[in-house]
């Protein structure tokens, strides 16, 4: 009897109160899927990202990086649409999420997934072999002004961010974007490794990625598709702007998003805990080398930020023919 009693003095306590529940943590092996192949910046960002997670006791369970390269990152898209409802499945997603669902690549909307946290935010920049008769962006411009199928441009996607970037400062230079040579890599490494291997004669790739190599002198950075000049190693690199190319300005941003459905004591776990990860001295002495930043935007703001960024991607490729 007196069980009885106890058990509905509880429950009576649970209703009026609401009992807490213990706080969600992952129970099995976490996957971090990529949508790049080893090696790439993407996955170094990844493993240190892993790293950070599992030597500051932040997440006690394995954790895998996953890499799913294929499809300009539809492969790796429609990986984490098979795990609905599924935590334990994270994607780290890249510009290149807006362009393909622009361009009508692919069926999957980036609503459709929860976006957890802003790992950072980087600029295109536009390069050249270190020995290339090129010292200036307007060197190029004038070449391309002669001739646009004379230099041959590595893009990681075709229609993705960096194309984009190179269209649209080709536009507002005076040369018809439609008639660059064009060259597709599977990564920016592979794009690198061909530019300073004399495969092709220029490229448009993240900053942050290209940055080791300039300042080996294996290559030379003309000008960055940034608001303003970048400090540290790239500070005398110019923006397209100050270089008299008023093209518009695409942010190649790098985001974790969740598995569809997954729950809000979910969500708030890896908001939180990506928060703390990104805020750990590891990770930002790699930002401040590598010269990016990451606005610690979460939830609504980060949603916002998604949006805008959105609708600006999408207007550059109305206006460039890319879009369906």
């Amino acid at each position: 009897m007196r069980a009885l009693i106890a058990g509905a003095v509880l429950s009576a306590v649970c209703v009026s109160y609401v009992c807490a529940q213990p706080a969600w943590r992952p129970e099995k092996q976490v996957e971090i899927i990529l949508p790049t192949a080893p090696g790439g910046g993407n996955d170094a960002v990844a493993r240190l990202m892993a790293k950070v997670l599992q030597e500051q006791k932040l997440v006690t369970a394995p954790i895998l990086v996953m890499n799913k390269a294929g499809g300009n990152q539809a492969l790796s898209v429609s990986y984490l649409a098979q795990h609905p409802g599924d935590p334990h499945y994270l994607l780290q997603a890249t510009s290149t999420l807006f362009t393909n669902q622009i361009q009508g690549l692919s069926q999957a909307r980036y609503g459709d997934f929860p976006a957890l946290a802003l790992s950072f935010i980087d600029y295109s920049a536009f390069m050249v072999p270190a020995s290339s008769p090129f010292k200036t962006i307007q060197d190029l411009v004038a070449r391309l002004k002669t001739d646009p199928e004379s230099v041959a441009f590595s893009v990681v996607a075709r229609g993705g961010t960096s194309h984009a970037v190179l269209a649209s400062a080709a536009k507002a230079a005076g040369v018809d974007p439609k008639r660059l040579k064009i060259v597709v890599y599977k990564t920016s490494a592979e794009a690198t490794t061909a530019l300073m291997g004399g495969h092709i004669q220029g490229a448009v790739s993240s900053a942050a990625g290209s940055t080791p190599p300039v300042v080996a002198g294996q290559l030379r950075m003309l000008a960055l598709a940034a608001p303003k000049r970048r400090p540290g190693a790239l500070a005398d690199v110019p923006t397209l702007a100050e270089s008299g190319v008023n093209a518009p300005i695409l942010e190649t941003w790098r985001a974790i998003f969740g598995a569809k459905g997954i729950t809000a004591a979910q969500v708030s776990f890896w908001e939180d805990t990506l928060a703390r990860a990104f805020s750990h001295d590891e990770w930002k002495a790699w930002m401040a080398k590598n010269d990016v930043t990451a606005p610690p935007l979460r939830g609504a703001e980060l949603n916002k930020y998604l949006e805008a960024q959105y609708n600006h991607t999408r207007g550059v490729l109305i206006e460039l023919g890319l879009a369906k």
